[in-house]
């Protein structure tokens, strides 16, 4: 700023127009998106810590594990089935093809369209994290009670 404009104070905040705190604490308390994503965050680093052994995140077993079907996947079935843009999946993509893990085809049926190809390291590393994956998996369902969409809550609570 130069020393010619003069600094304006900062407006004071309309506390009319302000939402209560007891509507933040609903929120807090009752927002089912939220506990969600609390919730998803906790198990992604839940199981990236169980899957570190074997040099992979939890996206990435996803992922891998997406590719094993009798026939190679197109990247938009993977990406509807993941529930992710193309754009990520492809970013997503790229640090399991460098490993050699999958490789990226062109289809013979369609040449605008990709096939994902899991090769024999990909399904190797897979093996190796199947029993790691299913040990965090049992250890996560136990935390789980089943029931309403209150009991739904709490889970996702007891979880994050």
């Amino acid at each position: 700023m130069s020393t010619r404009q003069k600094s304006r104070p900062e407006p004071k905040p309309n506390t009319q127009d302000a939402l209560p705190f007891a509507c933040t604490l609903e929120v807090r308390d009752a927002c089912l998106c939220l506990h969600v994503q609390r919730a998803a965050r906790a198990l992604a680093r839940r199981f990236d810590e169980a899957l570190r052994p074997v040099e992979l995140t939890s996206g990435q077993f996803s992922l891998l594990t997406s590719l094993n079907r009798p026939e190679p996947p197109t990247i938009g079935s993977v990406a509807h089935l993941l529930a992710m843009d193309r754009t990520t999946l492809t970013a997503n993509l790229k640090p399991l093809e460098r490993r050699r893990l999958l490789k990226i085809t062109i289809d013979k049926e369609d040449k605008r369209s990709r096939r994902l190809i899991i090769t024999a390291a990909g399904r190797a590393l897979l093996h190796k994290a199947y029993p790691i994956w299913k040990e965090t998996h049992v250890g996560v369902e136990f935390l789980i009670k089943r029931g309403s969409a209150d009991d739904l809550r709490t889970a996702l609570i007891s979880l994050s």
